[in-house]
């Protein structure tokens, strides 16, 4: 993406408003990677196999959801192109994630979150925030953000049902983007985030967790 000088402040507001509703209604813009599941055989999963797994597959495409928005909010309010251009790509590369996740849960005939527009907002928020503090603080909030999420994938990655290799497949690829995007961030100058904030994030990931494997 071109710097943001050269946008109006209607234009910018515009392309903020045409991010959110390809996040809302799946149409996101994507590298193109392919689908990691594609070779796997689907198995035969029991409702309760297939349910559980579709819970999890809707945490993560809530925390995709969230992905973008805090990716948005920072290269939004970044001070240095080079910045805002790292988020843009990284928003795009997060956008695969989105992608495979929604045809996931497509495959386990499943529902993404219906509070998307709710994990959006909040989540926009927090990026904005983040980058206001300014680029070296917003990296670290990038870093402790990925940091956090390969520990949730770890997890995802011992829950799901053990014959649900597709799933397993698609998330193992996603917590091997999401170190990259972590040690990308340390590279550039990333801050070591504050006990007390890196707390907060936690603990607004576990509910976000909570809710969305139901909702």
């Amino acid at each position: 993406m071109q710097a943001k000088r050269h946008y109006s402040v209607i234009d910018q507001f515009c392309i903020e408003i045409d991010q959110m509703l390809r996040a809302m209604t799946n149409n996101v813009v994507t590298t193109g990677a392919p689908y990691p599941a594609k070779a796997i055989e689907e198995q035969t999963l029991n409702e309760q196999q297939r349910k559980h797994s579709a819970g999890l597959m809707r945490v993560n495409h809530a925390g995709e959801i969230c992905a973008q928005a805090l990716y948005h909010g920072q290269g939004l309010v970044s001070k240095k192109a080079a910045i805002r251009e790292k988020m843009q790509l990284a928003a795009i590369q997060e956008g695969d994630h989105l992608a495979w996740c929604k045809k996931r849960l497509d495959e386990l005939d499943s529902h993404t979150s219906y509070l998307k527009p709710f994990w959006y907002t909040g989540s926009f928020c927090m990026g904005a925030l983040a980058g206001i503090a300014g680029d070296k603080w917003s990296l670290g909030f990038v870093a402790e953000t990925e940091h956090q999420v390969s520990q949730h994938l770890e997890r995802h990655l011992k829950l799901l049902p053990q014959k649900d290799q597709r799933s397993y497949k698609i998330l193992e690829k996603m917590e091997a983007d999401e170190a990259k995007h972590k040690d990308e961030a340390i590279s550039l100058g990333a801050r070591e985030l504050p006990r007390i904030i890196k707390f907060a994030m936690t603990c607004c990931s576990k509910i976000m967790v909570k809710i969305a494997y139901w909702v």
